[in-house]
Formats: C-alpha cells, sequence, structure tokens
C-alpha cells in the first residue's frame, strides 16, 4: 500500500459504493472501509470487493463483534477497523488474515491490541487525545507500531500530525458524506492525497 491512508464511506450506499470506491482509489487511497452503521454495509463491501479487491484493501468500520468480523470476510472484506479495542475481535480478525485497526485512546488499550495481534492502531478520537497526547502514547509503543490518527485529521492539520510522529490517518467526514457524488468525493481525494503527500514526515524532509 502506497498511502498510509484510509478512506471511511460512512453512509455508502450500494448503488454509490463502487464508483466512489473507485474514484478514491484513482486518487491514490488504497484502503477503504463501510462502516457497518451504512445503509445495507455488506452488500456494498461486496460489491467494493469484486469490484477492487485485487488493487485495494476493502473492509468495514465500527465493527464491534467477532461474528461481524465474520460477515465481513464472507462479503469479501479483509479489512477490519473498530471504534474500540475489543481482543476478541482482533483475534477473530487475525485468525482470518485480516488486517486489524482497534481504536484505542490509552496505553493500556493500545498494549492489550498489539498483544491480541492487532495490525496497527487507530487513535480515536484523535482530537480528544490531542498531538501531546499521541507524542507521550507514541514514546512507550515498541517501535515499529503503526499508529494511524482518526478523528478531525485533514488537510488543514496532517503538517502537524506527520511532524508529531503519526503513521497515517483514518478520512471521514473531510473525504465523504452521503449524497457526494463520485466527481465531489473524487475531489475531495485528490486534495487529501496531495495535502498528505505535501506535509512530509521529518525523516523525508531530512533526506
Amino acid at each position: 500500500m502506497s498511502l498510509p491512508l484510509i478512506g471511511i464511506l460512512r453512509g455508502i450506499t450500494p448503488d454509490d459504493a463502487v464508483v466512489v470506491g473507485e474514484a478514491l482509489f484513482a486518487a491514490g487511497i488504497e484502503r477503504i472501509e463501510v462502516p457497518l452503521n451504512s445503509p445495507d454495509p455488506l452488500e456494498s463491501i461486496r460489491r467494493l470487493a469484486e469490484a477492487l479487491g485485487k488493487r485495494a484493501l476493502i473492509g468495514a468500520g465500527t465493527v464491534l463483534t467477532p461474528g461481524q468480523v465474520r460477515d465481513v470476510y464472507a462479503a469479501g472484506g479483509r479489512l477490519i477497523v473498530s471504534p474500540n479495542c475489543r481482543t476478541e475481535v482482533i483475534e477473530e480478525s487475525r485468525h482470518l488474515v485480516m488486517e486489524s485497526w482497534p481504536g484505542i485512546v490509552t496505553p493500556s488499550e493500545a498494549f492489550d491490541a498489539l498483544e491480541a495481534g492487532a495490525t496497527g492502531l487507530k487513535l480515536f478520537p484523535a482530537v480528544q487525545v490531542g498531538i501531546a497526547g499521541m507524542q507521550a502514547m507514541r514514546s512507550v509503543l515498541p517501535l515499529g507500531t503503526r499508529l494511524f490518527a482518526v478523528g478531525g485529521i485533514g488537510e488543514d492539520n496532517f503538517a502537524a500530525w506527520r511532524t508529531a510522529g503519526i503513521d497515517g490517518a483514518g478520512l471521514g467526514s473531510a473525504l465523504y458524506t452521503p449524497g457526494l457524488t463520485a466527481a465531489e468525493a473524487s475531489e475531495r481525494a485528490h486534495r487529501l492525497v496531495a495535502a498528505w503527500n505535501a506535509a512530509e514526515a521529518p525523516a523525508a524532509r531530512e533526506t
């Protein structure tokens, strides 16, 4: 995956899922989640997986139970994102060889998630924890832990978060809101990708 960005299509409908998903992929966003509190989310995931599954990582957000993990897997999804840390959800995801990104706000949750096998950590809501809180947590996490900021992250603050040490971001309402056309989603996606690339991490600027 070239860009550490997750496109969150909360509220997407099955009829819009593929055309919007294609627009995000064309802009460079190769991880796409459909939150399970969207209309008919499993059908949207199924259609996205059929259309994009060989090129992008498709899956679900707001996944709360192991049963939901299995439902997403059966629909063709291979990405599980949660707003909270439930070790049984992480373990079921990894058992099915799916990426698992649980939501965490404390070091205890972070270490529980990593011990359960999480692929990476979703700092959510990032605006609540703040950059200083993220840096304090980052200082105790194992080297190589991937930490994505989700919630209140966008082109206006990418630079601050990247400079502070975040590895990636989940893009929600800044990227997509229900009823947005594919063209509008494409415009937002290109703008966000350009802003992320412009906000280089410190190591990249030093080379």
